[in-house]
């Protein structure tokens, strides 16, 4: 027999570190996925991907988290607003459920941003609203009596209609669980917020219908 043989125990142990090597390089280098966003050209899908230990991180899931902080720079104010100004109660009402939900998931977005490390991977989430929604802020401080309330529950009805749309979506796309946990709660809250504004009666489904219908096709794969 020769004498460098190996024996079974050399070999489960060569087995198991070649395993570890494998799965430190996961999760200290970038994979790439070729299906991180849907809709796009196939040179386009080939977006970068970060291996994280709660699953891979892409780039449609860094956009999500900046949306859903976007979302609360603007929506905390406005639902406050709605509260101090008061001008019914089914408006006031709907301004604290805004306030009360984008206050949570604006926590919850920065610890999951904090947990993934985002800063480390070169994404840092917004602390100013964005142009378009600051405008909608002014829209609103000039508005007055029915022109407010009619103003507000359009802007925040579409608002949280579209955060919908956006967290469905990645929540059926995303592989990090993170991620997935914090879809789950902003399809909550949106639904909650929805709710409540058309519970103000003033919501046109006429006109959020026909926008919608004059929106171009979204191209998936599948044909769906």
């Amino acid at each position: 027999m020769s004498a460098h043989r190996l024996t079974p125990s050399v070999m489960s142990t060569g087995v198991v570190v070649v395993v570890l090597t494998a799965t430190i390089a996961a999760l200290v280098f970038p994979v790439w996925s070729y299906a991180d966003r849907s809709g796009t050209e196939q040179a386009e899908l080939r977006t970068g991907s970060v291996a994280t230990r709660w699953g891979p991180l892409s780039a449609a899931d860094r956009d999500f988290l900046v949306s859903v902080r976007l979302a609360g720079l603007w929506g905390i104010p406005a639902g406050q607003q709605a509260v101090a100004r008061a001008p019914s109660r089914a408006v006031a009402v709907a301004g604290e459920h805004l306030v009360s939900g984008h206050t949570y998931l604006d926590g919850r977005v920065r610890d999951v941003a904090a947990r993934l490390g985002t800063e480390r991977l070169g994404m840092e989430l917004p602390s100013q609203p964005t142009e378009e929604q600051r405008a909608s802020l002014r829209e609103l401080t000039a508005a007055q009596g029915r022109a407010y309330e009619t103003s507000f529950t359009d802007l925040l009805r579409r608002s949280q209609g579209q955060a919908l749309e956006l967290a469905a979506g990645v929540r059926h796309t995303t592989r990090n669980s993170l991620v997935r946990a914090l879809a789950d709660d902003t399809v909550t809250a949106a639904l909650d917020h929805m709710k409540v504004l058309e519970a103000t009666g003033l919501v046109d489904f006429d006109a959020i219908a026909t926008d919608a219908a004059e929106e171009p096709p979204r191209v998936t794969r599948g044909g769906h």
